[in-house]
């Protein structure tokens, strides 16, 4: 339970506290420093699967709890984004992902209490909507141009890319799921 892949999925849910204390620092790095943390973190998703399939340590534990922290981080970081960003066009992609996020969560909890969760596992759309979302969301927190490239605005388009991205993925969830949330109102009626 306790192996190397897991503990850098735990590790990444303890810098949840240190990505809020560290962006409401009163210094003009700290949003420089959130991001280079949360970037620290976007990778450690990436090394912990890698690690565990390659070390062939996967688990049922690591397989629930990737996808937790991975949420929790995204919408930590969406919050604390809008927060300091309290516009439309911030808020709107950022309610369709955390919306998207309990709602497909809510499906996959329920498709699994009835035996069906593999209707509902994850696809390879959903691991582009989160390369996409981790892209945005650094580039959202660096806020300081690259090379004269503006980040904010190029982390915003990406957000709304990962938004529609996150809205395809979840009809593709609701589509699998369609015929047997039928067929079991259908049953009960």
């Amino acid at each position: 339970m306790f192996t190397l892949p897991t503990m850098l999925t735990f590790a990444r849910i303890g810098l949840i506290p240190v990505f809020i204390v560290v962006f409401f620092l009163p210094y003009e790095w700290s949003h420089v420093a959130t991001a280079l943390i949360f970037g620290l973190a976007s990778i450690t998703d990436w090394v912990d699967g890698y690690l565990a399939r390659k070390w062939d340590q996967t688990s049922a534990f690591g397989a629930f709890l990737d996808p937790v922290a991975d949420k929790l981080m995204v919408a930590v970081i969406l919050v604390l984004l809008v927060q300091a960003n309290p516009t439309p066009l911030l808020a709107i992609p950022a309610a369709v992902i955390i919306c998207r996020e309990i709602a497909v969560s809510a499906l996959r909890e329920w498709m699994a209490e009835i035996g069906e969760r593999t209707q509902v596992s994850v696809s390879t759309m959903g691991k582009y909507k989160t390369t996409f979302q981790m892209i945005a969301l650094f580039m959202l927190l660096y806020s300081q141009d690259i090379l004269g490239l503006p980040t904010k605005v190029l982390g915003l388009i990406m957000l709304y890319i990962a938004a529609a991205l996150t809205l395809w993925s979840m009809i593709v969830y609701m589509r699998a799921a369609w015929p047997i949330l039928l067929a079991n109102n259908e049953t009960k009626g």
